[in-house]
């Protein structure tokens, strides 16, 4: 029987609380009822994950993040900064939540087509010496380093389309040469960085790709962004194993930002992703949860891209049919 995708999925996300904050427990929520109304998960594998070691953890962040967030869950939580909450259970969920990637990593290296990591909270944010901007580990970054270390890998590629520039992932790779970062994000906006012309530093100098994109960018432009720059990047580099910053705020309906991204949009990056993974490393494609806060569009979104890999095509919409129908 051919391996089915894997999903990643743990209702213990719900655990890391944080009150009104738009990153919120109600987003796992939202996920599993759209899941369950699309037959998504019996269509999978589903993988309970295992959290990371700090070993694992240490690989991405130094050893005085990892203790703030873990005192500060001892305390029984508090605010790291104005946008990012720690609640009493957060530092093992956020361990919980780096492991569910690199459990993804793992299963994509065994031989599964795909592999999703519904990880909560998110991470890209997070820097080597802080937590910041609702993250509190770099989920993607642990799973990147993982893979090197664990599988042997030299060349990792990470594309962020979450409506924010991953800051993190971007400092943590900032020079090294064997992840190439590409990240596209409304420009300018939160957190302020992610402009053309960084690039990455020292060894790492060419390594960072950053397509800063202007508020009330649509379908047809991601998928020019997609097709005419990120897929020649991508050749060029030849990952073993591409990772996705899979988050879904540059939708349309998203409170938190102005793209104007459709649910279909979303899943034809998902198919230029598929394809290009097809091309240049069969079969090693992760998809890591970050941000994504209009609760029916999150769901939506991340149904329309498993539905990419779960042969599903008829499902999948023209972008230009959903903006018509005025969905």
């Amino acid at each position: 029987m051919e391996a089915r995708p894997v999903i990643i999925w743990s209702d213990r996300y719900t655990e890391h609380t944080t009150g009104d904050h738009p990153e919120s427990p109600r987003r796992i929520a939202a996920l599993r009822s759209a899941f369950e109304a699309n037959g998504i998960f019996e269509r999978s594998s589903v993988l309970e994950p295992s959290p990371a070691s700090a070993e694992q953890v240490l690989r991405a962040h130094d050893e005085h993040v990892v203790q703030l967030v873990e005192r500060a869950a001892e305390r029984g939580g508090g605010w790291l900064d104005p946008d990012t909450y720690v609640s009493s259970a957060s530092y093992e969920i956020a361990l919980l939540a780096a492991g569910g990637a690199i459990n993804a990593v793992d299963a994509v290296m065994a031989g599964a087509p795909v592999a999703f990591a519904f990880s909560r909270p998110p991470g890209h944010h997070a820097e080597t010496r802080r937590a910041m901007g609702f993250c509190l580990f770099n989920n993607i970054a642990v799973a990147a380093l993982h893979a090197r270390a664990v599988h042997g890998l030299e060349r990792i590629a990470i594309v962020d389309w979450d409506v924010h520039h991953g800051n993190g992932t971007e400092e943590i790779f900032w020079e090294d040469p064997g992840v190439l970062f590409v990240s596209t994000h409304q420009y300018p906006f939160y957190p302020g960085t992610g402009a053309l012309d960084e690039r990455g530093g020292g060894a790492g100098l060419g390594y960072t790709f950053n397509i800063p994109l202007p508020a009330g960018a649509d379908d047809d432009m991601y998928l020019a962004v997609f097709e005419d720059l990120i897929a020649p990047a991508l050749r060029d580099y030849q990952p073993q194993l591409m990772l996705v910053s899979a988050g879904y705020d540059a939708h349309r309906d998203d409170p938190l930002a102005n793209m104007q991204l459709t649910t279909a949009g979303f899943g034809r990056l998902a198919v230029i992703m598929r394809d290009l993974a097809g091309e240049l490393c069969p079969g090693k494609l992760v998809f890591v949860l970050e941000g994504g806060y209009n609760l029916i569009a999150l769901g939506a979104s991340a149904v329309e891209v498993c539905n990419v890999f779960l042969d599903d095509a008829q499902q999948l919409r023209d972008p230009r049919s959903e903006r018509n129908s005025g969905r």
